[in-house]
């Protein structure tokens, strides 16, 4: 039985919650209204901001020409790729310099470089090696997201407490079993930060390559709509690119409570 302190306590914190929804919500639907207003009235220029309108008749638009859902699945499905693998990857060789101090702090001064050099300026040389379709487009968001993954996770596993390492190692342990057993469950909250950042990193390096080389997906769509001044397109790309975005971070944070129920 719960206390009535406490009952008051989790109640006050689920009205909180409401709260901040609802404020969320309005701060969005306020946006939304004021722009449709100032487009209605033209305060602002509708050629070179569009309107919350021209917005959802560009989405109809492009729903009826049967491209609408084809432009979010050739980007969802590229960011999945590049997620996936990036995720895999990084994780792996952050455990390689993890187990490997040696090599750890040879290449800390090549993952800095790599982590801080614009991958856009790698793209003509992706594009000569991987040539101009998809298989670009996933290395250069592969390129941000492995780096990304690398640098969170090994943070994560060298930041475990010594002392317990310590007493691991007083038991005998191996190396192996202080992996498993100590540095994985003590940097979990890092591995899934590291996922809510690499989701976020990969869709950036998706819609870099689209801009590039792409002819489908909402990076080709914002860029296509640019170069005709067409800045309904534009927008219309910019806003499905951020529910695209709200939604593949919400899974991932839906997954990290999940997890954390079944620890």
């Amino acid at each position: 039985m719960h206390s009535k302190e406490h009952k008051d306590f989790l109640k006050k914190i689920k009205i909180q919650k409401i709260l901040i929804r609802i404020s969320q919500i309005c701060i969005i639907l306020s946006f939304i209204i004021i722009w449709q207003i100032l487009a209605d009235y033209k305060i602002v220029n509708t050629f070179i901001s569009s309107s919350p309108k021209m917005v959802i008749k560009t989405v109809i638009s492009l729903y009826n020409e049967g491209n609408l859902f084809k432009h979010i699945w050739v980007t969802i499905y590229e960011t999945i790729i590049s997620f996936s693998l990036g995720t895999i990857l990084g994780t792996i060789i952050a455990t390689v310099l993890w187990w490997n101090k040696f090599l750890a702090k040879v290449l800390d001064p090549y993952l800095t470089i790599l982590n801080s050099l614009p991958k856009v300026a790698l793209g003509p040389i992706i594009i000569i090696w991987a040539g101009a379709g998809i298989n670009s487009i996933i290395l250069m968001a592969l390129l941000i997201s492995t780096i990304i993954t690398i640098i969170n996770v090994y943070q994560g596993f060298i930041e475990t407490d010594p002392l317990k390492i310590k007493l691991m190692n007083s038991f005998k342990s191996t190396k192996f079993q202080i992996y498993t057993k100590l540095i994985i469950p003590s940097s979990f909250s890092n591995i899934i930060s590291a996922l809510k950042i690499n989701v976020s990193m990969s869709l950036i390096g998706v819609i870099m390559g689209e801009f590039l080389v792409s002819k489908e997906g909402l990076g080709y769509l914002i860029m296509y709509g640019s170069q005709v001044f067409n800045l309904n397109l534009v927008i219309t790309g910019i806003f499905i690119l951020c529910i695209v975005s709200a939604v593949m971070y919400y899974l991932v944070a839906y997954l990290e409570k999940k997890l954390i129920k079944h620890d």
